[in-house]
């Protein structure tokens, strides 16, 4: 067995309406005044209302909402002059991956000396942070337990800031945050977070025997209710399922990066802005049949678990199979609205949050399965051709995994 490292976040609560125990846990920290980090959306759709009002009750409560996906640096440094102006102690953030991703940085860059241009890349922020607590919105980012923040720049570039330092304190699991998702949100954070998971198990970077077992755990978990979540978006036990599948998944390929399905899903929300999940499902049976030559085995312990309704015993060469029971699983969202992106329900934004892994919040740009523009299928087309070429881990596959802790 080759060394490893494992870390992920300390402490996790699970729990229906735990939102509302936030402020009890920000008390153990002593923090008399609390930055809370979120967007618009999410405040407007009353799903921070129970969480302020506690911690208004409990501390000086200063509130950013003016998150925005793919959060540019200029919003970041806004709500770290924020934080210090206030001489907040502990940040607390509900929302997408865009504002918890914002709160990881604003924790420790209003406690460090640091500069957001001085810590972008790997292990750069080695400052200490302010007492951070997130609670996600979607069921997909695993944000709350990746040690990475993804900013972008004046320039419209895209920079991840990737340290432990980021980790939370707490990991707020609530399904009841995720109840008023619409079918298209739901769809697009779920199969990205079935991604992490298959990724996550097959990467060669970092592979090790806990990310293994949370990959396999969290793929059952998203499998067996993903369609679920989507057809009946109140049922709580299946909305908990996919939040703790993808928890499961952040802490698995936040130590086994994910590779190649990420690597070419970017340039395709980058410019189209499709949302992440649905980039994903666009390249992942690509990337899948490219590896299937190396990645076989895995991909054959893999196919009972996405499946696991009609499991049969894993066959040397069945390997395959991972990719039928997939390609199964993608036309049964197609209801969903997965392919549309847009489209709110009961008057909440399709996409609080985050750009690059959630649905477009209201443009409703996003293009119909079958209406890509040519521009994308020239995209897709020129992306196989460069990677089978050889440019990506000729004869070992795409498994190589992003750089070292790279954004998912």
């Amino acid at each position: 067995m080759n060394p490893f490292t494992f870390q992920t976040t300390p402490n996790v609560l699970f729990e229906a309406g735990s939102a509302r125990k936030i402020a009890g846990l920000v008390s153990e920290f002593g923090a008399r005044r609390v930055l809370f980090v979120t967007d618009k959306g999410v405040r407007g759709a009353g799903l921070t209302r129970a969480a302020e009002a506690s911690l208004a009750e409990a501390a000086e409560l200063t509130v950013f909402e003016d998150v925005m996906a793919d959060p540019p640096a200029q919003v970041v440094e806004a709500a770290v002059a924020l934080a210090q102006e206030k001489q907040v102690e502990a940040v607390v953030s509900i929302g997408g991956g865009s504002a918890l991703d914002t709160a990881k940085l604003v924790a420790y860059l209003a406690r460090s000396d640091d500069r957001l241009d001085d810590i972008y890349g790997v292990g750069l922020a080695k400052g200490q942070r302010l007492p951070l607590l997130l609670a996600p919105t979607t069921a997909g980012t695993g944000s709350e337990v990746t040690p990475i923040a993804i900013v972008t720049t004046p320039t419209t570039e895209k920079k991840g800031v990737v340290s432990a330092r980021l980790l939370p304190d707490w990991a707020i699991l609530d399904p009841e945050l995720t109840l008023g998702l619409p079918p298209p949100v739901t769809a697009a954070t779920g199969i990205d977070a079935m991604v992490h998971a298959i990724e996550a198990y097959t990467s060669r970077h970092k592979k090790n025997p806990i990310s293994d077992q949370l990959a396999r755990q969290a793929l059952a978990l998203l499998s067996a209710n993903i369609r679920e979540a989507c057809r009946n978006g109140s049922d709580r036990e299946a909305r908990g399922a996919m939040l703790l599948g993808s928890m499961l998944a952040g802490m698995a390929f936040a130590n086994a990066p994910v590779a190649a399905v990420h690597a070419l899903a970017y340039p395709i929300g980058a410019i189209f802005h499709v949302p992440h999940g649905l980039s994903n499902a666009l390249v992942l049976m690509g990337v899948l049949r490219f590896n299937l030559p190396e990645a076989q085995g895995l991909y054959a312990e893999l196919a009972p678990v996405l499946d696991s309704g009609n499991a049969k015993p894993a066959r040397p060469r069945a390997g395959a199979s991972l990719r039928g029971r997939a390609r199964r699983h993608l036309p049964g969202l197609r209801g969903s609205g997965l392919a549309r992106g847009g489209g709110g329900e009961r008057g909440r934004p399709a996409a609080p949050g985050r750009g690059r892994h959630e649905a477009d919040a209201a443009s409703g740009e996003q293009p119909a399965r079958g209406h890509l523009p040519g521009r994308l299928r020239d995209l897709q087309r020129s992306a196989r051709r460069q990677g089978t070429a050889g440019g990506l881990n000729k004869g070992r596959g795409l498994r190589g995994g992003l750089q070292e802790g790279g954004p998912a």
